[in-house]
């Protein structure tokens, strides 16, 4: 098998993505912002699967720290398959999906349009479905990803949507650090991870940790531990995995702690050392553990914007793991590129 996937190669376009998207998604931005400022609306719901919903999982919590606006993910069945109608009057609505044709999700974006939502689409093809039931659609600029392992399409996702939230707040802080971001993430793309690498190749089953924004990443990490290197991981908040997943942890076993430099590093770091002090392999994406093992980090300009960094450095690993364990990570298996739910 080579060692030079399409993943692998899309992980390293990353930063140049990202550089792209905020030299060229400024005016589609601005445009939803202004909306959203018009609007003020009362709630936010978001409409997603896969990767592009820990994009939404991500926002989450952007929006609830930047803009003190709730938002709850919805499950598009309620549309698509039991044909409800949501009364959605002075709310948005995030639908999130690099392909822009799943049905499911076109149809609870449509159905958010026509309740009154303010409805705004992420997807690298604004020539979609999605893109033509929603107010604004706004393009990723992720441009081609050929692997199935979304990687491009993830972070540039997860940009467009704190860009989103930056940009509608007024947030000077954030939207400095974004333009930042290409070079840190370039940084974040070839660190040493190779001592996680090493601990989950040669395991069957793990644990993925995070708290706040980072359980985003906790929740993608999990996942990409799944399709490209089949195996069983489990993500987990920091504030949940010692009320109970914690029994099935044993001597070596491996757990990944992704925090940011934020408000939860301290109690993310402690439970890390806690599951740690029972016999685990505990990697932590933090200097300040005391038994936990540090993986390097690339911080960025503003610590709401280090997750995004978190999962670049994941995804440069977990292609190793997939290449260490005899897995093609561009083609996983019972897999393709464009999942189509109704």
């Amino acid at each position: 098998m080579s060692a030079e996937t399409h993943m692998r190669r899309e992980i390293f376009e990353i930063p140049q993505a990202v550089e792209t998207l905020l030299a060229e998604g400024a005016p589609g931005i601005a445009k939803a912002a202004d909306a959203l400022s018009a609007l003020d609306p009362h709630f936010i719901i978001s409409v997603a699967r896969g990767s592009s919903d820990h994009a939404a999982t991500y926002f989450k919590y952007a929006s609830e720290l930047l803009a003190g606006l709730p938002v709850a993910s919805v499950g598009p069945s309620v549309a698509s398959i039991y044909g409800r109608k949501l009364r959605l009057a002075q709310s948005a609505c995030l639908a999130v999906s690099q392909s822009g044709k799943s049905p499911d999700i076109v149809r609870m974006a449509e159905m958010a349009t026509q309740q009154g939502a303010l409805s705004i689409a992420l997807t690298n093809h604004t020539d979609s479905d999605l893109a033509q039931v929603s107010t604004h659609a706004l393009d990723l600029h992720a441009g081609a990803e050929l692997s199935v392992a979304a990687t491009k399409t993830f972070v540039t996702s997860a940009v467009s949507a704190v860009w989103l939230l930056a940009e509608w707040q007024k947030d000077r802080a954030v939207l400095d650090a974004l333009h930042a971001l290409p070079d840190a993430l370039d940084k974040a793309a070839h660190l040493d991870w190779s001592a996680l690498a090493s601990e989950a190749a040669s395991h069957q089953s793990l644990f993925c940790l995070g708290r706040g924004p980072a359980l985003a990443i906790s929740n993608e990490a999990a996942l990409k531990f799944k399709e490209t290197c089949q195996l069983h991981a489990e993500s987990y908040s920091s504030a949940e995995v010692l009320h109970g997943p914690v029994s099935i942890v044993d001597r070596g076993f491996p757990v990944i702690a992704l925090t940011a430099a934020d408000q939860a590093e301290a109690s993310l770091v402690d439970v890390a050392d806690k599951i740690a002090g029972k016999g685990a392999s505990v990697f932590v994406t933090s200097d300040t553990a005391t038994c936990a093992t540090p993986l390097p980090t690339a911080r960025t300009a503003h610590p709401l914007l280090d997750p995004i960094a978190l999962i670049v450095s994941f995804y440069a690993m977990v292609e190793r793991v997939a290449l260490a364990r005899g897995i093609n990570p561009d083609e996983p298996r019972h897999l393709k590129k464009v999942t189509e739910t109704v």
